[in-house]
């Protein structure tokens, strides 16, 4: 199982979803639990699906079949709302992992356990035919290994899809190249039989670790599967070997029945082969394994719904520059150096030009200016505390008594300003 995405909902219907269990052509499956606390396996089918009138009309009538398969071997459509924006099936959820990673995660299932995996089976494909059913995508990884014996699940959908205008546009084929039967590719008529093929083909698959008919590309598989006979190598033996043979036969009279094959397999049930232990034992020890993570496995918090998940911190320099924080009222300001500044004047007698600033001040003077923040300093104060106060104007000092220094003033209107002559005597 792999955790939830960003884009996936936290809940479908009334069921809080722990996560993924996969993703194939027709839709992802989720595992969920009920508000009852009964662990499901949601399906979901793809967006473009839910488009299609006539796939919503489908999936509705073979969900209602579906409810009706409620076999020891099969899992059993527990919910679904075919009239949701997206239709989705609840069914009963199977500890256990596909057959497909099972066996390429273990090896080819002993002699004992494909005998019981076929009676099983077989078992499934006859009440579900006795329905008016097909499942057509009866493949490896639709095959599930619990304890208590094999489950055969994706029912509904598969048939569902058939037929429909998005099939047709899309170029989708229901079922999975080297396990369809002949007459499926070819576009005939499909019963009953083409889903003994599909078994036949996944019992070669569990006792020998290959599919039958192999292949680098679908165009291939569908060759080997319509002109040439199957490979079924040197594993398969016996009894076990002409029942495989028989399934995988290209006319369908030729193939034998669900209920025969059964029969042949397990005389007395499977549930007789499978009460006393059916997996290997790293198997067992793989389902139990997981059964048991099952049980700590709890839905995540938050509001059912998909959609934009929120940050929950901003993610600084990812998308842009670091953003200063904006300081408050009450933020506490740094402390800001003193700076005085003491200005002097030269004057310069020649030419009658006046006075100007001498470079040492002018220098000093630009210095303080880029020191000293804009919240402003006056010339000849010194500047000191940590947050100063109101802007004051420094109180000219009177003039001395005697003979007062022309001055300039700038006479609105005028571009340069005019120099007062003479000066005059202050009493």
């Amino acid at each position: 199982m792999q955790p939830l995405e960003v884009g996936d909902p936290a809940a479908i219907g009334p069921y809080r979803l722990l996560g993924r269990l996969g993703a194939g052509g027709m839709g992802r499956v989720y595992l969920a639990r009920s508000e009852g606390g009964r662990t499901v396996a949601v399906k979901v089918v793809h967006p473009h699906f839910a488009l299609d009138d006539e796939f919503r009309a489908r999936f509705r009538r073979e969900v209602e079949l579906a409810r009706r398969v409620g076999g020891h071997w099969t899992a059993p459509v527990l919910d679904a709302d075919p009239r949701a924006p997206v239709p989705w099936v609840a069914t009963g959820y199977v500890a256990g992992p596909p057959l497909s990673r099972a066996v390429a995660e273990h090896g080819p299932l002993p002699e004992h356990a494909v005998r019981a995996l076929g009676a099983g089976l077989a078992e499934a494909l006859a009440e579900v035919h006795a329905l008016g059913l097909v499942h057509r995508d009866v493949k490896p990884s639709n095959v599930l290994l619990a304890l208590d014996g094999p489950c055969l699940i994706d029912f509904g959908i598969a048939r569902a899809t058939d037929g429909t205008a998005s099939l047709t546009s899309t170029g989708v084929s229901v079922g999975s190249p080297g396990y369809m039967a002949p007459e499926q590719i070819l576009g005939k008529g499909v019963t009953g039989a083409a889903d003994v093929f599909s078994l036949g083909a996944v019992l070669a698959y569990a006792a020998t670790g290959a599919a039958p008919f192999p292949g680098d590309s679908s165009a291939a598989l569908l060759y080997k599967v319509v002109h040439e006979e199957p490979e079924l190598g040197g594993a398969l033996a016996g009894e076990q070997r002409d029942l495989v043979a028989a399934c995988l036969a290209k006319d369908p009279a030729a193939r034998p029945a669900p209920g025969e094959l059964a029969a042949r397999l397990a005389p007395g049930g499977a549930a007789a082969l499978v009460a006393g232990g059916w997996l290997p034992a790293p198997l067992v020890e793989r389902v139990s394994r997981d059964a048991v993570r099952l049980l700590h496995l709890e839905p995540a918090a938050g509001p059912a719904g998909s959609g934009p998940v929120p940050f929950s911190s901003p993610a600084v320099g990812v998308f842009g520059p670091p953003v200063e924080p904006v300081p408050t009222v009450d933020a506490v300001r740094p402390a800001r150096t003193p700076v005085s500044l003491s200005v002097s004047t030269t004057s310069e007698p020649a030419g009658g030009r006046g006075r100007r600033l001498s470079c040492t001040v002018a220098l000093a003077v630009a210095g303080a200016l880029a020191a000293v923040p804009s919240s402003g300093c006056s010339t000849g104060a010194t500047t000191t505390g940590t947050r100063p106060g109101p802007r004051r104007r420094t109180p000219r000092a009177p003039a001395p008594r005697g003979r007062r220094c022309p001055r300039r003033s700038s006479v609105p209107g005028r571009g340069r300003p005019r120099r007062r002559t003479g000066c005059r005597t202050v009493s």
